[in-house]
């Protein structure tokens, strides 16, 4: 295991010894003040945790079958939005308890969900053409010029919505989703795969792109002109910016020389990375790994590795960069897809969570 810095891995007294897949056991949660309620109810594909993930609140009802929670946002006056199977459902105190807003059989990969000004949201599927817009009159699907791998909105205007395209283009809404207008592309000589465009929360002009072969891409200015960043990483899966600040940017990625998945770090928005954390056999990876910014410590990271295959359950890490210490809590759930974070008190944590009981 290489790190930069001293690096300490923690297993929370709270939790159950690793000893084997089958002494592994679901974390008990204690009465909680906030949010008002010990158990959700309605849906138990989201919970929350105030420790990082060891001990995580129960859920009245049983994940069943083989279902996906990569959709999960937080909405204003507290209420949250996540996508389970095919059901687009809506939590109005806290994430206590869940219905069902509106269902939809004919997506093709499981929605992701962006939060928007005034209680909406915007549900869309990576490398497929699925758009969903929910607001006070309810979901209805969506028109898109192109399969999207990142969207954001205006976190001033609800109707002012941009994406960024499996073909490396960008493109613009000012009207909720209903038309598109392409801002620009990237452009390249050799076939490239776009993993992910990432948009700062804060500034939808800010933008960066992972490919396949050809590392990242940055841009300032909504998509009108790019620049490669310097990251040492052919294959970039994910990227991230800060919540806390913009340039602090997260990436996940492949060296080819060497073949080590790693996260990198940037502290000058994109431009430059550096490596933070390697794969290895205490510190799994895999491509497309979940990175989950802390919302006010711009040096915190939150990333996850689960599987439900010999019932290994699900590792939440928490890297520190400021301190170099990584830490991890582990559950029994298959994974954790989703991570938002409560806007009032982010060391409470929603989790998004996943079921393949089916495939076992």
């Amino acid at each position: 295991m290489r790190f930069r810095g001293l690096i300490v891995l923690v297993f929370l007294l709270s939790l159950t010894p690793i000893v084997s897949a089958g002494s592994r056991r679901r974390a008990v949660a204690f009465p909680l003040a906030f949010p008002p309620c010990s158990m959700v109810t309605g849906t138990a594909a989201v919970t929350f945790t105030h420790d990082h993930g060891a001990t995580l609140a129960p859920t009245a009802q049983q994940l069943s079958g083989i279902g996906y929670t990569y959709g999960l946002a937080v909405l204003d006056s507290g209420s949250l939005m996540a996508w389970h199977k095919s059901d687009l459902i809506l939590s109005d105190d806290h994430g206590c308890s869940w219905r069902v807003v509106a269902s939809f059989d004919e997506y093709e990969f499981p929605p992701r969900i962006a939060a928007a000004r005034g209680r909406r949201a915007y549900a869309w599927s990576d490398n497929r053409s699925f758009l969903v817009r929910y607001d006070s009159r309810g979901a209805v699907k969506l028109k898109q010029p192109v399969d999207f791998v990142g969207l954001a909105s205006d976190p001033d205007d609800a109707d002012h919505v941009r994406a960024g395209g499996s073909d490396g283009s960008v493109w613009d809404s000012r009207d909720g989703g209903e038309t598109w207008t392409p801002i620009g592309s990237i452009r390249l000589d050799n076939p490239t795969l776009y993993y992910r465009f990432a948009f700062d929360p804060a500034n939808l002009d800010h933008i960066l792109a992972g490919t396949s072969v050809s590392g990242a891409f940055l841009s300032t200015d909504g998509g009108l002109t790019w620049v490669r960043p310097l990251i040492g990483a052919e294959n970039v899966f994910e990227l991230v910016v800060s919540p806390a600040n913009p340039n602090i940017v997260w990436a996940e990625g492949i060296d080819l020389d060497d073949e080590v998945r790693r996260i990198y770090r940037s502290a000058d928005g994109g431009l430059t990375f550096v490596p933070e954390i390697d794969g290895s056999a205490d510190v799994h990876l895999i491509n497309g790994t979940l990175l989950a910014p802390h919302p006010t410590n711009a040096d915190v990271l939150y990333f996850v590795f689960g599987t439900y295959f010999q019932d290994y359950g699900t590792d939440l890490y928490r890297y520190d960069a400021a301190r170099r210490v990584l830490t991890l809590t582990h559950n029994d759930q298959d994974d954790i897809d989703a991570i938002a974070f409560s806007p009032g008190q982010p060391q409470l944590m929603y989790l998004g969570l996943e079921v393949e009981s089916n495939v076992r």
